[in-house]
């Protein structure tokens, strides 16, 4: 990883958490380095790496948690140093207990994460959005995030407070266990699963303190228009998967047109051609 390593750079960090100040930010989950520098490009205020996507996308395996560390280190760093939007990465739940948590955000921020979010799902980790989950107590997580909090080196550096609590204890007991996490340290809280627009409403009124709306396809929570999410007081507004699933259903319909047709003449004109991809990657051919 030396060949990659990368101060957290204070001005992204920063950045980020001045852009939520007064504004509500849409953040979008990139499946590849490639696809950061088009969000770039779009202008959008952050780019996030999904566990999830990760896992799927790389690995073709269902599921996060399933890759170490390092893999997800790796793939931060390519990011990170492809663009100069602020990276927010998904870190689970900091693979272990508190001094794994440590040496994630230790290496994560060496690359270049501005924002680093830690979840409170017990191993063996599943999508928020399906049953079966567990969680670890609310002391164990606090005290993961006070560890995460005590390893930044830049105190720009945002940590956020995910909980899976309201598909498995109640909203009440997520917004009981949002309240813990920030006086733990986090900077933000990311409740997962909210299943209506009056429970995303509720949740900003009971919890003072910059929150991610999750606005993730065919699960649970209903898709709110960026501007309901503004008006309740959402700060960020995160679609952690769209890209890969348009990216994957393109490919699914391209390989049947190979299959039929034999050729690949009818699909050009979808496609980015190799003057837009040297372009996009800053290069003339």
């Amino acid at each position: 990883m030396t060949g990659y390593l990368r101060v957290s750079e204070p001005t992204l960090a920063a950045r980020l958490r001045r852009s939520v100040e007064d504004a509500t930010i849409q953040v979008v989950g990139v499946p590849n380095a490639l696809a950061a520098v088009m969000a770039e490009r779009e202008g959008f205020d952050g780019i996030y790496l999904s566990g999830a996507a990760l896992s799927s996308a790389v690995m073709a395996v269902v599921g996060a948690g399933l890759y170490s560390p390092a893999e997800l280190v790796q793939q931060a760093a390519y990011i990170a140093r492809s663009v100069d939007t602020p990276l927010m990465v998904d870190a689970d739940m900091g693979f272990g207990d508190a001094n794994d948590v440590r040496q994630t955000v230790v290496e994560l921020e060496a690359v270049g994460a501005a924002a680093i979010e830690f979840g409170d799902q017990r191993l063996p980790k599943h999508c928020g959005h399906l049953e079966g989950r567990e969680l670890v107590t609310t002391g164990e997580m606090s005290a993961k995030l006070r560890t995460a909090v005590e390893a930044r080196r830049n105190p720009d550096l945002i940590v956020i407070g995910r909980t899976d609590a309201r598909g498995v204890e109640g909203f009440d007991a997520a917004i009981r266990r949002a309240g813990d996490y920030l006086n733990a340290g986090a900077d933000w809280i990311f409740p997962e699963s909210l299943q209506t627009k009056d429970e995303f409403a509720q949740f900003a009124t009971a919890i003072d303190a910059p929150l991610v709306a999750n606005m993730t396809e065919f699960g649970k929570s209903p898709s709110l228009p960026l501007e309901e999410l503004a008006d309740m007081g959402y700060a960020c507004v995160l679609y952690p998967v769209t890209l890969l699933r348009v990216a994957m259903k393109a490919v699914e319909a391209a390989l049947a047109v190979l299959a039929d047709e034999g050729s690949q003449l009818s699909l050009l004109d979808l496609m980015q051609t190799r003057e837009e991809l040297y372009d996009l990657l800053g290069d003339t051919p």
